[in-house]
């Protein structure tokens, strides 16, 4: 059931696609979608350079699989990764295992929250990634792959499968993979910077994702005001469709802006925080304070913005630095 040195299977060169197909399906290891045939020369290549292949770096539930590089390297593989994105999947899976994250939590709630990655700094430009049109969807290789290998090590190392670590309901399309990357704009520094990273460093970002919504401005967004209500008001209306008509503590809020949108508050000259003052003085309930509130650059042109709703049985972002891979608190520097 969990991904380890005895139990992953590799296959010949020469294996046919179906037969390898219906070998890894047997075992478990697959999501419903078509797997890269592993090899032990593939393995071999993503791993190459790995110090301590078979070192644990984590833990993670609910069945409290052992994370190390050669196990998240094995699902990288299914999921279609190169080499170069390994440090991204394996810094992701060390995150997913912080206790503020509650993997446990997300594992095992009948609710629908996923995995997102949010890749900073220009590790994500040299992988490829999108920050811009569609960042969320179909046509880019690295984000496809990157959210798959995530899954995959939470299906295949954390043991959330169906009916047994995973118990959602319903569940959501991002379990299949959710990730993508945080562009750059003039208005706010990166959010891998503003908790206390370097701008060149790569770096990841988990978020317990109960789904998106779409966000438009009000008019024409002539001012920040006209920006930010619809926000607040989707925050509003997130918090109390899962509320189910209990009274919850406010956690933490992130609002993904497009380059159009932040070229507004870069011209009023409404810096980061008047926008953070702005939301959580409006409705101090929506976050435990002004500072727990997250903007993130990404996506194309429009206005269009989205929320991505933190799942409110209770879960923290957790930011990693890819080389180091030292964690960070959420609201400022590394721990």
């Amino acid at each position: 059931m969990i991904v380890g040195a005895d139990d992953a299977l590799f296959f010949h060169e020469a294996t046919p696609w179906d037969d390898a197909q219906a070998l890894l399906e047997a075992a478990g290891f697959g999501d419903g979608l078509p797997l890269v045939p592993p090899t032990e020369v593939r393995l071999a290549r993503m791993l190459a350079g790995v110090a301590e292949p078979d070192a644990e770096r984590a833990m993670l539930a609910p069945m409290f699989g052992s994370v190390t590089p050669r196990a998240v390297a094995y699902c990288a593989l299914l999921a279609g990764c190169v080499p170069a994105e390994l440090p991204v999947v394996l810094a992701a899976a060390v995150a997913v295992a912080e206790d503020r994250f509650n993997l446990l939590g997300i594992a095992t709630t009948t609710g629908t929250p996923a995995v997102a990655v949010c890749v900073h700094g220009p590790v994500a430009a040299r992988l490829g990634m999108n920050s811009g049109t569609n960042c969320f969807g179909p046509g880019n290789r690295a984000n496809a792959c990157i959210g798959r290998a995530v899954a995959l090590v939470l299906r295949n190392i954390a043991g959330m499968r169906p009916e047994t670590g995973d118990m959602a309901t319903m569940g959501q399309p991002g379990k299949y993979g959710f990730a993508f990357a945080e562009g750059t704009h003039p208005w706010v520094p990166p959010l891998h910077v503003r908790r206390g990273l370097p701008a060149e460093a790569g770096a990841v970002t988990v978020l317990g994702v109960s789904g998106t919504m779409e966000v438009l401005p009000e008019g024409g967004a002539a001012h920040p005001e006209m920006v930010l209500r619809p926000m607040l008001a989707a925050m509003q209306g997130a918090q109390q469709a899962s509320s189910g008509a209990k009274a919850r503590p406010g956690q933490e809020q992130v609002f993904l802006l497009p380059a159009e949108m932040a070229d507004i508050f870069l011209k009023a000259d409404w810096h980061l925080a008047r926008v953070q003052d702005y939301l959580f003085g409006a409705d101090p309930g929506i976050a435990r304070s002004a500072a727990d509130i997250h903007p993130i650059i990404t996506g194309g042109p429009g206005v269009k913005m989205t929320h991505p709703t933190l799942w409110m049985g209770g879960t923290e972002t957790v930011t990693r630095h890819l080389e180091q891979a030292t964690p960070t608190a959420p609201g400022g520097g590394v721990r």
